[in-house]
């Protein structure tokens, strides 16, 4: 049997659609730090993106109930506090702060945030050391 070559994908995007496309790209950029432009919002090389799209209605704006929208890993539990820290002081609305939980292979450690459309996104991390 001949070995197929499997393509590599570099990276995916959250598709959101939201009320306001202007507030939601000044949010993403100075809230999230993300780098803004008309197709994308995100930051870190594409390790955390979006592609945000102005809804035709508002009915449209449907973010998961009781879940998050988006989740991104982060290395280590020092990184990831150094993240929410960031975002906290740059005016992010926080969802959820850190905290930790203890699974048999070791400790997971996640927060999250909500952005103007309730859309929730999620970071965590499974690596206490740096």
């Amino acid at each position: 049997m001949e070995d197929k070559v499997k393509a590599k994908v570099e990276n995916s995007l959250s598709v959101l659609l939201v009320s306001d496309l202007e507030k939601s790209m000044k949010y993403y950029e100075d809230a999230l730090g993300c780098e803004v432009n008309e197709h994308w919002a995100v930051r870190d090389n594409f390790g955390l993106g979006f592609k945000l799209i102005q809804a035709k209605d508002i009915e449209d704006v449907r973010p998961n109930k009781g879940s998050w929208n988006t989740y991104a890993y982060v290395k280590t539990h020092t990184e990831l506090e150094a993240l929410y820290l960031e975002l906290k002081t740059n005016g992010a609305i926080i969802a959820s702060e850190p905290k930790v939980s203890e699974q048999d292979w070791g400790s997971w450690k996640d927060f999250s945030v909500r952005d103007l459309d309730g859309y929730v996104i999620g970071f965590g991390s499974g690596n206490k050391n740096d």
